[in-house]
């Protein structure tokens, strides 16, 4: 079902069910794309949840061309932007779109590297301080009694989101094929992007729609190479959440266990 009509990629947390069989609680924490497209009615409904915190993880310059958040008065709105311009994939796909050259689309996305930007952007999550910094502030946000309710969210709330999600739901004992389920979802709401890219085909701005695929789909791969990132770099996961992004896993579930 979908919660909010102007952003369909919003769901609850709290539907989920950790290995031990503790139920996530309802109404802590949701996960979303960008709320710019919100309707009034949507707006009712946010208003409704009584979020103390909004967590914007977008880049400052997605937020000024796409537009601020949609937002009844109450939740403060965080700004924690997760953003380099070497790995922004709105630019890209506004440049490759822009150019409306399929030589250069094929030059910016072909032969694999749509993919492996991805790839490269998730490894980023864990390995980059700033990153994990953003990253940290949100998950501390999640585990503080003050901070919930919150919705947190960036453009798609596919990559960033995503990983946010996966990492609380991990934290709390989520066991990871949930976690990947969880993530995968969001394909199911990228049909919006998907007809953007065949009306750009029809008007002969973009041949090959599936050049384009990599950067609109949620992919196992992708989550799969942030784990292997905490893997790499710590002995487990509770002390990747705590050593590196500074929050107690013990916290998180104290929080968003019912």
């Amino acid at each position: 079902m979908t919660l909010l009509s102007g952003a369909p990629n919003t769901r609850d947390l709290g539907e989920h069910v950790t290995a031990r069989g503790e139920r996530l609680a309802t109404g802590r924490a949701y996960r979303a794309d960008s709320l710019v497209r919100l309707t009034d009615d949507d707006i009712a409904v946010v208003e409704s949840w009584g979020l103390a915190h909004v967590l914007d993880l977008r880049g400052g310059p997605e937020v000024a061309t796409l537009g601020a958040d949609r937002l009844p008065t109450g939740p403060v709105l965080r700004a924690l932007s997760v953003y380099d311009e070497d790995l922004d994939i709105y630019a890209l796909m506004t440049a490759a779109i822009g150019s409306g050259d399929p030589d250069r689309q094929a030059e910016l996305l072909g032969d694999g590297r749509g993919e492996q930007l991805m790839v490269d952007m998730y490894r980023w999550f864990v390995t980059h301080p700033g990153a994990r910094a953003q990253f940290g502030a949100a998950l501390a946000t999640l585990a503080d009694p003050a901070g919930v309710p919150v919705l947190f969210h960036c453009t798609a709330g596919k990559d960033r989101t995503g990983w946010l999600a996966a990492v609380a739901l991990t934290a709390v004992g989520v066991d990871r094929e949930a976690v990947f389920a969880d993530y995968l979802r969001t394909n199911t709401s990228a049909d919006q992007s998907r007809a953007l890219l065949e009306g750009l085909r029809v008007r002969g701005l973009v041949r090959d729609v599936g050049l384009f695929a990599p950067l609109i789909e949620a992919r196992e791969a992708y989550l799969a190479a942030a784990f292997e990132e905490v893997d790499r770099g710590y002995p487990d996961f509770a002390t990747f959440v705590t050593a590196g992004l500074g929050v107690e896993p013990a916290a998180l579930r104290r929080n968003l266990l019912a």
